[in-house]
């Protein structure tokens, strides 16, 4: 991804992005990758009483610098609890913290409802590709209150019907959680490299509700593989001077995640 005439790149945009996402007294789980650093992001810049926990059970770390997988010791510095997958997956489902739980999910392919596909691509039984598979995210979109998803934005990817049903997202429309037995937190955001979608209230299927600076909302339909609503589209304030500094010289100054 190229530096933007502002001089940021859109790996930055949509890191920062995402973390505008978090707001304090959130629980974010996360996994590797940008979604870490969005959340190592959101912690140093708008969202300081915001907790970070991650699936091998480390919650709370101080996150010095950026861990490199979930598993990476660096994880587990200055942590409230290094517990284990059982501790990850309680913190989840608990009556007092679940409802503050925001999961940032991947994934091969989304569809209009925020469903995702991290399994296989062509049929299950002789795909084209096969993935590594659900791993928790299955029940990260099944039990927390809300989610922000990472994507590419490619045709696809943003497809009409997924390959393989993975994760969970508004199912087949508003009552869709609620029909399938599922808690009603859902998903929030798609976080691309082209803007910020959202999804309707009432009908809960995807719009656009955001292009970053000099993308136009037909590029971003050209990239979709279904009709987006683009009636509400805005254009996504730029990464700050102050917040790029903290990406940049703080999370990740090695640019391990954020790339050269």
């Amino acid at each position: 991804m190229g530096k933007s005439d502002l001089n940021y790149s859109l790996r930055e945009m949509m890191t920062i992005a995402a973390a505008r996402e978090i707001k304090d007294g959130d629980i974010v789980f996360c996994g590797t990758g940008i979604s870490m650093l969005a959340a190592m992001a959101a912690k140093h810049i708008n969202a300081p009483l915001s907790t970070i926990f991650f699936e091998t059970g480390a919650i709370d770390a101080r996150l010095e610098e950026v861990p490199l997988a979930v598993a990476d010791s660096r994880v587990m510095y200055a942590t409230a609890v290094n517990g284990g997958l059982a501790d990850a997956f309680a913190t989840m489902q608990n009556r007092f913290t679940g409802s503050r739980v925001v999961g940032i999910l991947g994934a091969a392919q989304i569809d209009i409802y925020g469903n995702l596909n991290s399994t296989v691509i062509g049929d299950y039984r002789q795909p084209e590709i096969r993935f590594s598979g659900s791993g928790g995210a299955c029940d990260v979109a099944s039990f927390v209150s809300r989610t922000i998803i990472f994507m590419q934005h490619e045709k696809r990817k943003f497809v009409k019907k997924l390959d393989y049903f993975t994760s969970p997202g508004w199912i087949d429309g508003p009552d869709g959680r609620e029909k399938t037995g599922l808690d009603p937190g859902g998903p929030e955001a798609v976080i691309t490299n082209l803007g910020i979608l959202r999804f309707d209230n009432e009908s809960r299927k995807m719009y656009l509700a955001a292009c970053y600076p000099g993308i136009n909302p037909e590029k971003v339909q050209e990239k979709t593989g279904f009709k987006l609503d683009l009636s509400r589209v805005q254009t996504a304030p730029p990464p700050s001077a102050a917040e790029l500094k903290i990406l940049r010289e703080h999370c990740d100054p090695q640019r391990l995640i954020l790339g050269q």
